[in-house]
């Protein structure tokens, strides 16, 4: 493993978060700080990016199923009703998967 040594500019804020998770005890160094927070985002970035991935293959299934004629056609004054119901048919399909 190689480590690689940088220089980071830090907010008077940021400066002392780092300092009082040492301090705290959490942390044995500034290092280990930054690198937890680094674990954080590239964590994040994986989660964001595996949401846009299901976004995409339900928008993609969307549209193959009104290009298909497969949709209802919903009044405006029943999409709240429409909308709540769609929502509990996920929470039941959730709850038994």
């Amino acid at each position: 493993m190689i480590l690689a040594t940088r220089n980071v500019v830090l907010s008077q804020r940021q400066h002392e978060l780092v300092d009082s998770l040492v301090k705290s005890g959490h942390y044995q160094n500034a290092s280990e700080v930054l690198r937890e927070g680094l674990r954080l985002l590239e964590r994040e970035h994986e989660e964001d990016q595996a949401k846009i991935a299901v976004l995409r293959q339900a928008a993609e299934h969307g549209w193959s199923d009104l290009a298909s004629g497969r949709f209802d056609d919903v009044e405006d004054d029943d999409l709240d009703s429409f909308v709540r119901q769609l929502g509990i048919r996920a929470a039941e399909a959730q709850s038994a998967g």
